[in-house]
């Protein structure tokens, strides 16, 4: 058995949880949203909690029944708690501003680059540190896709730091030429 798709899932009190034919909707706080299940998995409601099982034993099978397990907890999830990112601009000159849905980056190009968030996702910059953009939003693939894209555009440089990363991530840096050159 696949050790995350055994998990049962436990949905708490403030979310309601519909399963109609194929489809799976998740109702909480924060938001709904659906789900269509592959046809190679069932899920059954026992308490409060959604357990999926798999109809077959071939490889797709299992693959697919730990990731609808991941999937449907995450949708709970989102609905209840939701989900963020939160990226933070390093460098001389890096800004970011944010007017509703819309993120203007300058990251050291000849031109401001803007970018629309989808629907769902929420931009705004930290009131406690300028420098850092918070995304958040119920569905976890559409605000990490959104953290990427921003990223993307400036990507953290090994040798001054300099650029767009996550809060929580470690750049590995280098030293220059000048350090290489002093050390041998």
């Amino acid at each position: 058995m696949s050790l995350i798709g055994k998990r049962p899932i436990k949905v708490p009190e403030s979310v309601e949880v519909t399963i109609t034919d194929r489809t799976v909707k998740a109702k909480g706080s924060k938001g709904e949203l659906t789900y269509t299940l592959s046809p190679l998995v069932d899920i059954l409601m026992d308490g409060g909690q959604i357990v999926v099982r798999r109809k077959a034993e071939d490889k797709q099978s299992k693959s697919t029944h730990g990731l609808t397990r991941a999937l449907l907890n995450n949708m709970i999830i989102g609905v209840s708690d939701g989900f963020e990112k939160r990226l933070e601009i390093i460098g001389v000159g890096y800004r970011a501003q944010v007017s509703g849905k819309k993120i203007t980056l300058s990251l050291g190009f000849s031109h401001p680059i803007e970018m629309i968030a989808p629907e769902g996702v929420n931009i705004v910059m930290d009131p406690d540190n300028k420098n850092v953009i918070i995304i958040s939003g119920i569905d976890k693939q559409q605000v990490g896709e959104m953290a990427a894209q921003i990223r993307k555009h400036r990507p953290p440089e090994p040798y001054k730091g300099k650029g767009v990363r996550y809060t929580d991530e470690h750049v590995h840096r280098k030293a220059g030429k000048a350090a290489a050159k002093a050390s041998s």
